[in-house]
């Protein structure tokens, strides 16, 4: 099989995280589960037994370029690509995939993954790969990883499974069973996401994607031109060109070449402070990870920055409380996905830009 080259995507902002999660130090740079790894180091634990260390390969942006240095510091200079203008995850994928292709040759297999994701079993994660490789060689695929849905979730993508594509392996224990997508649907709301669980025809999209980089490379001539016409000729410097444009409607929407592997290895895209409940909730009444004295306080999470600090709550149900250095955040757990616009309007306005 040709040489596997994983590129981490790290460009993100993480917004939703605030105000632990700001510019200069965005979720991927944070440890969120207790341990001692960051999201960006354990996204690069997880992809080190298929690639070394010299081919791995992280895109993100200019002003973040020096903190992933810092927290990977066996990662070769020249594998850190940086963009100089976030521009989305389009041009991010055609820039990475044509430097891939410059130094590796077209039939290299590219693999794309985000920087958030929380990962539970490495060894199913890792056999899951292998496949979704396998996939993309044998097929001349686009593959996706597809998550078997657990609940009817509003803030997840959806991949409609279409005909079967067959079951593939690369030497894993089990074969994995593959689907040509039907089709993408962006956020749903409750009624649709329900009805996508019952029908059990649909997956969450990961935003993980492998394929050999003369497939991406060919797609995006055929349906994003422009932009791939201006990397080619100009790489990093034709950023101030191009438009934002997600891969998903670059690409994925539109081509014929995209499949989905359904996969079941413990994901979470850690996506809001509600992704913290899930993972650490257990039996406990609250989510506690700073010093917290609570009466009668119930569903809640709590965190500090400071391990010094106190959070002293009464009567509280379901809210999250968050306290870090300038800023302290409380807001009801249904209302985390306004954090964002929140971190906009603070941004807005010059008195509080030093809070981003």
């Amino acid at each position: 099989m040709p040489r596997f080259i994983p590129i981490i995507l790290a460009g993100g902002k993480g917004e939703r995280f605030w105000p632990v999660s700001r510019l200069q130090r965005p979720k991927q740079f944070l440890c969120l589960d207790g341990g001692d790894r960051s999201l960006l180091q354990a996204t690069a634990d997880r992809l080190l037994p298929l690639a070394d260390w010299d081919s791995l390969f992280v895109i993100t942006a200019a002003h973040l370029a020096e903190g992933v240095r810092q927290q990977l510091p066996d990662i070769p200079d020249a594998n850190i690509l940086v963009e100089p203008q976030g521009r989305d995850t389009a041009p991010a994928v055609a820039w990475a995939t044509l430097e891939i292709a410059k130094r590796y040759g077209d039939e290299a297999i590219c693999g794309f993954f985000p920087a958030d994701h929380y990962i539970t079993d490495q060894a199913r994660y890792c056999d899951t790969l292998r496949a979704a490789a396998d996939l993309a060689v044998s097929q001349g695929a686009i593959a996706t990883l597809g998550i078997n849905p657990t609940f009817p979730s509003t803030g997840y993508g959806y991949i409609e499974q279409g005909p079967t594509a067959g079951s593939f392996s690369a030497g894993c224990v089990t074969d994995l069973s593959a689907y040509k997508v039907s089709r993408f649907t962006e956020k749903p709301d409750k009624a649709t996401a329900e009805d996508f669980l019952r029908s059990g025809n649909y997956s969450w999209n990961s935003g993980i994607f492998i394929f050999p980089a003369a497939v991406m490379i060919g797609e995006l001539k055929d349906h994003a031109p422009a932009m791939t016409s201006a990397l080619m000729e100009k790489g990093a410097d034709a950023y101030a060109t191009l438009e934002k444009l997600s891969i998903d409607y670059a690409v994925m929407e539109k081509t014929d070449r995209a499949y989905v592997m359904p996969a079941d290895f413990g994901w979470d895209d850690l996506g809001d402070w509600n992704a913290i409940e899930r993972l650490m909730k257990g039996d406990a009444d609250n989510v506690e990870l700073c010093q917290h004295m609570g009466i009668e306080t119930t569903g809640s999470i709590l965190y500090s920055a400071d391990p010094d600090e106190v959070i002293v709550t009464i009567g509280l149900e379901d809210v999250v409380v968050v306290r870090d250095g300038n800023a302290t955040l409380i807001v009801k757990k249904d209302r985390t996905q306004e954090i964002k616009q929140a971190v906009k309007s603070l941004g807005a306005e010059e008195k509080f830009k030093h809070l981003l």
